[in-house]
């Protein structure tokens, strides 16, 4: 691929008129921004059609916050923005997710996502525009079309890139990511993020928002990084980086800094708006963390009311919430149980479940048992010369299957006795524990004398650091402290 790109212009014009002959891609285009001419394989009808065309994938994948007023505030802030931008001709759509990862990312044609994850830890609405601006100067700058023709060239293939963070790579997204392929799957590159990032600033200050927000939300995004770096390493893994928005440049970067003072030139006003106080009072209510459809961590304790069960992890313990199973992991990485679900189809003993669909047929020290009202059955078996807790639980018409070890062979038996626990605390869901069910959700409220980070961790439900966690909602990560009088995110 590198071959292409580093071609000259006149190359790269002479492989598109051989391509032209044969009917595969549009030619040399002007760009919307710089007027100059880029190498593209798509016209504008085709990356028109793109966008369509995924958009409703997208949503039926990752799910669409039901916020009406919400999500109609996202499309005036975004709307803003996009009527003065170099593509002001295209119908910009501006979508919230209902995904608690951190990202924003674009379609070719004007579809742009930000996920509530996002949106939780930003604190104005100039931090929520430059984010947006970010990702239309992606769209505007037509870069989707440009990195993926610069990929179809090397290969002549069909495939549509994307920057999606890892996070929302489910399994039921493969197809889709198999069209959004790996040309712009770990992000634009340094010279086109740094283009979005000047083009935001403009946008910026043009609609009368402070360019500078553009700096702020890269000290957000640099804060998560931080801590998902020291989360990793209490579970003795290696941090997924985020590597979409303003993942290519630390917050010092002096060419970042420049194109955002060069957008001083566009201020339609001497300060700049932020928007602090507005911004805050939207999302006041907007459920933070994990979804109900995909169960709640609270704690040390997890409960899904859509499936009715609820169970415990060891203290001290990482829960993860994946969209196909519940993981529990050891401090330092030492051990691992993760629980995930499946239909049951034939009338059998949860021990003949094992043979039958786990195809499990050598377990050892097998043993059936009864836990609060529930038949399981629980054995050991071998994999890569390590240790295996097996177990599997029915409720209703659903089997819970439990798989559990540790790094180190020779500690299985330390944390067997964690492992076991883990399992006979399944039970079904209480009518006394259906609130904890409930989403959590942030609550903006005037920070008191007596509120601290401290006290408002010991009330929330928040799982994995929670005194950190709401030190980054607030913009005070890593050791600030809150001050009596300011608006403040907690969650309630």
């Amino acid at each position: 691929m590198m071959n292409i790109i580093n071609m000259t212009y006149k190359s790269l014009c002479r492989l598109t008129g051989a391509l032209l002959f044969l009917g595969l891609v549009s030619g040399c285009a002007q760009n919307p921004v710089t007027g100059g001419h880029d190498f593209v394989m798509f016209s504008e009808s085709a990356e028109l059609e793109m966008g369509r065309t995924y958009h409703p994938q997208i949503i039926k994948e990752y799910g669409l916050y039901e916020d009406e007023a919400l999500q109609r505030y996202v499309q005036d802030v975004g709307q803003r923005l996009a009527a003065i931008s170099h593509r002001d001709d295209l119908v910009y759509r501006f979508t919230i997710l209902d995904s608690p990862v951190i990202n924003a990312f674009a379609l070719p044609g004007g579809y742009i996502y930000i996920t509530r994850g996002m949106m939780s830890y930003l604190n104005s609405e100039a931090e929520l525009a430059a984010v947006l601006g970010h990702e239309i100067g992606h769209v505007t700058a037509r870069h989707g079309v440009r990195q993926q023709s610069a990929s179809q060239a090397a290969n002549l293939g069909y495939t549509l890139g994307a920057i999606l963070l890892p996070g929302l790579r489910t399994a039921g997204a493969q197809d889709l990511f198999n069209v959004f392929g790996g040309a712009l799957l770990s992000g634009y590159g340094r010279e086109h993020e740094l283009e979005s990032d000047r083009l935001g600033a403009e946008y910026l200050a043009r609609a009368g928002y402070d360019p500078q927000a553009m700096i702020e939300v890269i000290g957000v995004l640099k804060d998560q990084a931080t801590f998902a770096s020291a989360e990793a390493k209490k579970q003795g893994q290696e941090a997924q980086g985020y590597h979409g928005l303003f993942a290519s440049h630390p917050d010092n970067d002096t060419r970042l800094q420049e194109v955002v003072k060069a957008a001083d030139k566009y201020k339609t006003t001497a300060g700049g708006e932020e928007g602090v106080e507005q911004y805050l009072k939207r999302i006041d209510g907007m459920v933070f963390g994990d979804s109900e459809s995909q169960g709640i961590r609270s704690g040390r304790n997890f409960y899904h009311g859509d499936m009715q069960f609820a169970l415990s992890f060891p203290a001290n313990w990482h829960i993860q919430n994946n969209p196909t199973s519940l993981r529990g992991v050891a401090p330092e990485g030492l051990a691992i149980i993760e629980m995930g679900a499946a239909d049951l189809n034939r009338k059998q003993t949860p021990a003949e479940f094992i043979q039958d669909r786990l195809n499990i047929n050598d377990l050892q020290n097998g043993e059936p048992f009864s836990t609060n009202g529930l038949e399981g059955y629980t054995g050991l078996a071998v994999a890569e010369g390590k240790p295996v807790r097996v177990a599997v639980i029915y409720l209703r018409e659903q089997a819970y299957i439990f798989i559990a070890t540790t790094k180190a062979a020779g500690d299985f038996k330390t944390f067997d006795a964690n492992f076991r626990q883990t399992v006979m605390s399944f039970h079904a869901l209480r009518e006394d524990e259906k609130h904890l069910a409930k989403a959590q959700r942030i609550e903006v409220v005037r920070v008191g004398s007596g509120d601290s980070y401290a006290s408002w961790a010991a009330n929330t439900r928040i799982s994995n650091s929670p005194i950190q966690q709401l030190r980054l909602l607030n913009g005070d990560y890593p050791n600030a402290e809150l001050e009596p009088g300011q608006w403040a995110k907690r969650i309630r």
